[in-house]
């Protein structure tokens, strides 16, 4: 079945960077669009990233901070991020989808959160 677990979260001081990783197995990797969100406590879920065929989204609050990348041979999503914020404090999940249904939306429909797949997230704490 289809599995995503994600690693690499943890405590760092602002400014710091962290680098998370999703795991996929079960289904054709290299043909689904991945996404990161994230939920901190309180607040709605948030798309973060997304990527398919090379193409990458980001939500605005994260641009030019974190990037997102895919090695298809290893089967693992990664989220780089950079110059680390608290307000980036949250449970980060990665999430896949076929992409024979999101390979043409948008990029900001990309970070919506219909995805059929989920992880079970890895906590990012950023302390000021």
């Amino acid at each position: 079945q289809v599995r995503l677990v994600e690693s690499g979260g943890g405590s760092v001081q602002a400014g710091g960077s962290l680098r998370l990783s999703c795991a996929a197995s079960g289904f054709t990797y290299s043909s689904y669009c991945m996404a990161w969100f994230r939920q901190a406590p309180g607040k709605e879920r948030e798309g973060v990233a997304a990527i398919v065929y090379g193409s990458t989204s980001y939500a605005d609050s994260v641009k030019g901070r974190f990037a997102i990348s895919r090695d298809n041979a290893k089967r693992i999503l990664y989220l780089q991020m950079n110059s680390l914020k608290p307000e980036d404090t949250a449970m980060y999940y990665c999430a896949a989808e076929s992409a024979a249904r999101c390979s043409t939306f948008s990029s900001g429909r990309r970070l919506e959160g219909w995805y059929s797949y989920w992880g079970q997230g890895t906590q990012v704490t950023v302390s000021s």
